[in-house]
């Protein structure tokens, strides 16, 4: 007789797919801001059930992505400038504590060389796509190159506040990175690709300059995603996020 945990562990790890795959959906812009749909479309849609589709669905607004409409569904959520400023912020913030800690730890403890190998081929790759402008594959190899380097710190409450911000500031930037994508910019040079100078930094245990990296790094996407939502014709709605007039934090 199966134990009472097993229903429980299959239907949320199908929630959990469903919710991944409803964000890699927005990550590519096959979902867009402001766009909604309901629990049966979905669960009609993946050729599931309503109750995983449902939680997923809880699970993505609880991480900002989506919205509950009442009696209507759900609605992807429609992201500021200023929502972006505080994303950039808040991410910069953490990724600096992690940052310093693993310099000191590697400094301190001597974590082995090993332990970058697989960041860095991750970071590889996302410079890579970067130079070449393939958003879709940069995205990828992005999450997952700050994933695991931030899992080097070995707090996971940490690791995973930053993936999530970290999604949410690219589901932020999406819109307008594709928008400029369709109507025949060039991507190509004009992504951030320093992964794996950051990587040496850490590997170096150079806190300082891991610190400069991030900061630059914040620097240039904001600059990217205002100067594209100006040529856009986009301006941050009042009432959201910091306050746009604010310095930007340093990470």
């Amino acid at each position: 007789m199966p134990g009472p945990d097993g229903p429980a562990v299959i239907r949320s790890t199908l929630r959990q797919q469903i919710a991944d795959a409803l964000r890699d959906e927005i990550l590519a812009g096959r979902l867009v801001p402001g766009q909604e749909f309901t629990v049966k479309e979905i669960a009609d849609q993946y050729g599931v059930s309503a109750t995983p589709v449902r939680e997923a669905l809880v699970n993505l607004s609880a991480q900002g992505l989506l919205d509950s409409v009442q009696h209507r569904g759900f609605r992807v959520h429609e992201h500021t400038l200023a929502d972006y400023r505080g994303m950039l912020q808040a991410r910069g913030l953490i990724a600096d504590a992690i940052f310093r800690e693993v310099a000191t730890t590697a400094a301190h403890h001597s974590v082995p060389a090993a332990s970058f190998v697989s960041v860095r081929r991750r970071g590889e790759e996302a410079a890579r796509a970067a130079a070449a402008g393939d958003l879709t594959v940069l995205i990828g190899y992005d999450l997952r190159f700050w994933r695991e380097l931030s899992a080097l710190f070995g707090n996971a409450y940490l690791s995973d506040f930053l993936h999530r911000l970290r999604v949410q500031s690219w589901v932020c930037a999406v819109p307008h990175l594709r928008r400029e994508a369709e109507r025949g910019g060039d991507l190509r040079g004009r992504l951030w690709s320093r992964h794996l100078d950051l990587v040496e930094a850490l590997t170096c245990h150079d806190a300082v300059l891991a610190h400069a990296i991030v900061a630059e790094y914040n620097a240039h996407s904001l600059d990217l995603v205002e100067g594209l939502a100006a040529s856009g014709g986009q301006e941050a709605r009042p009432g959201k996020g910091p306050d746009p007039h604010s310095p930007q934090a340093p990470a």
